[in-house]
């Protein structure tokens, strides 16, 4: 059976207000989770993390350029390992927010799960 027949069925069996509120419970685009991130309990670990990110992306951009036009290796080694180290933070911190959208993801499929078995066991007692 497909998600859509199975929400199709969900839905059939829903009181308008139950519709309601499962539609809430679909799941956000992209950009809309990312922007969720900043409304949750981590909120400040959240803009701290970005804040970081820009400046690890700042050194990457400057790093990188001393890199291509240092003369003696010794500097291209120095300045070449601080491009690598500042874009291994970036990606990182980068790691740790999908970690976080996809941990909230997981959540909220969670909630929908709940409501679903909810509704069903308020369907069978009403049956009794």
């Amino acid at each position: 059976m497909k998600k859509e027949e199975i929400d199709a069925l969900i839905e059939e069996s829903l009181s308008q207000d139950e519709a309601k509120f499962y539609h809430e419970l679909e799941e956000p685009g992209l950009f809309t989770q990312w922007m969720n991130l900043y409304r949750t309990k981590f909120a400040g670990w959240m803009i701290v993390a970005t804040i970081a990110q820009l400046i690890f992306t700042a050194l990457a951009v400057w790093t990188g350029y001393r890199f291509f036009t240092a003369i003696e290796a010794n500097e291209t080694s120095f300045w070449g390992m601080c491009f690598i180290l500042s874009v291994l933070g970036n990606a990182m911190l980068k790691l740790w927010h999908w970690m976080q959208m996809d941990k909230y993801a997981v959540m909220q499929e969670m909630k929908r799960i709940e409501f679903q078995i909810a509704v069903l066991t308020d369907k069978l007692t009403s049956q009794k």
